[in-house]
């Protein structure tokens, strides 16, 4: 993973100092891109530990089109609460009268996620994030985006326009209302000489805290993809617009940046024949050796 680290070293290098939706800060460069070739090992970020199961649960929602984080919390996936959180505070006339990521504020979070884990009327009323990613990859206007691909692939492989878009400027003011607008938004599928390789598209990438679950996700997704269809993965390649670090994270991508990596892991999946068959036991990681942990707040 060592052009991911280049990656933090470049913006704190030549980034420029910019204001942010948040409110927080960042240093950001503009248009990056990150090649990893599958064959190698499972591109997961070793300088600090990351969260597998995090990521292998979240896929699983996207893939199965579900919008509503109780899925997410059950499996103690906690990446997304943040903004179904802030946006409950907001409809219950609370969130002036609480200090971001304050004591308080992480009692109240803690409250929120115990009532979507715990009452179905409560997960229904606040945990759904809007028509984000897995509403737009299985359907976008009534097209089921993700299984139309995986067809048009067994069909019709050498085509160009492989292509899944999250971004529905239809919907994107719906989606503010309680979460955000994808930030991960087209990727496209490309073969040749038996390998599947994807591109995916970020218009905004936190590298600290959301490109390695990012990274893994989509190199993950392309493994699902070639095993079902009797391919090989290839590469993930990783285009980014506007490519930052939080300025509260100056200190992490320090401590990161001072540690070595490891050898990537190993991936293996049960075969399927349907994408929308895998369960998480289908999915076993191998040989993870990372750093410890590195905790930092999400903007949001």
């Amino acid at each position: 993973m060592k052009q991911y680290l280049d990656l933090l070293k470049e913006i704190k290098d030549k980034g420029v100092r910019k204001e942010d939706r948040t409110g927080t800060g960042t240093i950001s460069i503009f248009g990056h891109q990150m090649r990893f070739d599958l064959q190698e090992g499972f591109p997961l970020v070793t300088t600090k530990k990351v969260n597998f199961d995090s990521i292998l649960h979240e896929l699983l929602w996207f893939v199965r089109g579900d919008t509503n984080i109780e899925y997410l919390v059950k499996n103690k996936v906690n990446i997304w609460n943040e903004w179904p959180f802030k946006s409950w505070l907001e409809k219950t006339n609370q969130l002036q009268d609480i200090e971001m990521h304050s004591e308080e504020w992480k009692e109240k979070l803690n409250e929120f996620v115990d009532k979507i884990k715990n009452s179905e009327a409560f997960a229904r009323e606040y945990g759904d994030l809007g028509p984000v990613y897995g509403k737009q990859w299985r359907d976008f206007e009534g097209v089921d985006q993700l299984n139309q691909v995986i067809e048009d692939l067994k069909t019709n492989p050498n085509s160009r326009r492989h292509i899944v878009s999250a971004w529905n400027p239809k919907e994107i003011p719906v989606m503010i209302k309680s979460g955000l607008p994808p930030c991960h938004t087209l990727f496209q599928f490309y073969v040749s000489e038996g390998k599947l390789s994807c591109q995916l598209y970020q218009r905004s990438a936190d590298v600290f805290l959301g490109v390695p679950y990012n990274i893994a996700s989509y190199a993950l997704l392309t493994c699902m993809i070639a095993s079902v269809i009797d391919l090989v993965p290839g590469e993930f390649v990783h285009s980014l617009g506007d490519t930052h670090i939080y300025l509260n994270h100056l200190e992490q991508v320090d401590e990161q940046l001072s540690r070595d990596p490891h050898r990537l892991p190993k991936i293996e999946i049960n075969k399927k024949t349907s994408l929308f068959d895998y369960e998480y036991e289908d999915f076993e990681l191998i040989e993870y050796k990372s750093h410890p942990f590195i905790s930092a707040p999400i903007a949001v």
